[in-house]
């Protein structure tokens, strides 16, 4: 495990801002490369940004419920993660349609950070309202079933997966951990337990992640206003 605090700036990493459009919540950012086009939501406000980078125009659409993720099905329709399931979209329209229930009978939960996963297993997470200690869980959504993959979660963040889909990541910024899983590449779902991969020290939480296609770990600072790159050995090397 690595001690993030003791870790040297390496390389300072140029970033832009994609939209000027303020969220009380960010959440969710997603690329969809048959249209180039990016997606996240704002939690809070209800709010769903389609953003289209040929045109530079960002679309904001308005929605039901609280809602922090999506998924592509196809070229018409999506499945997002709201605070009470899962809904399958039509891109023209958005009208919703049940597809799952999620703790749709705890009102004290809502949905939060997730990510599929390269065999198609759609990793959930969802957390207490007010961020209460251990009230969400992460979930795997495979083969039509859901799963609860790792109870007592406080602040579910950081699901991303390795290209190959042998190892998976998620942390919980309560604890400030990023914990690493191996994994079965042909299902996503864990083949054992996680182990501690980086405890984070410092300004700011861990929050959102993805990994590259090298295999680096790309990991937002909640609060902290910086983006960290880890190797597989939990190094900083960027920032």
């Amino acid at each position: 495990m690595t001690d993030r605090a003791a870790e040297p700036l390496m390389e300072e990493v140029p970033t832009s801002v994609l939209s000027a459009e303020r969220c009380h919540l960010g959440e969710g950012p997603t690329y969809d490369a048959a249209t180039d086009t990016a997606w996240w939501f704002d939690i809070r406000e209800r709010r769903l940004f389609e953003h289209h980078f040929a045109a530079g125009r960002t679309v904001i659409h308005a929605l039901p419920k609280m809602a922090s993720a999506l998924a592509r099905i196809d070229g018409e329709r999506q499945l997002i993660l709201t605070e009470d399931g899962l809904y399958v979209r039509q891109v023209a329209g958005g009208r919703l349609e049940l597809f799952a229930a999620l703790e749709a009978d705890n009102p004290l939960t809502r949905s939060n950070d997730a990510r599929v996963h390269p065999s198609g297993t759609f990793w959930l997470g969802t957390m207490g309202r007010q961020a209460e200690q251990g009230a969400g869980a992460i979930y795997a959504l495979q083969g039509g079933r859901i799963t609860r993959l790792y109870p007592g979660i406080t602040i579910p963040n950081a699901i991303c997966f390795s290209p190959a889909g042998d190892v998976g990541y998620f942390a919980d910024t309560a604890t400030n951990v990023l914990h690493r899983v191996p994994l079965d590449p042909a299902t996503g779902l864990p083949t054992g337990e996680p182990i501690d991969l980086i405890r984070h020290h410092g300004g700011g939480g861990l929050d959102g992640a993805v990994v590259d296609a090298d295999g680096m770990i790309w990991n937002a600072r909640w609060g902290g206003g910086c983006v960290d790159v880890y190797d597989l050995s939990g190094r900083t090397c960027a920032r």
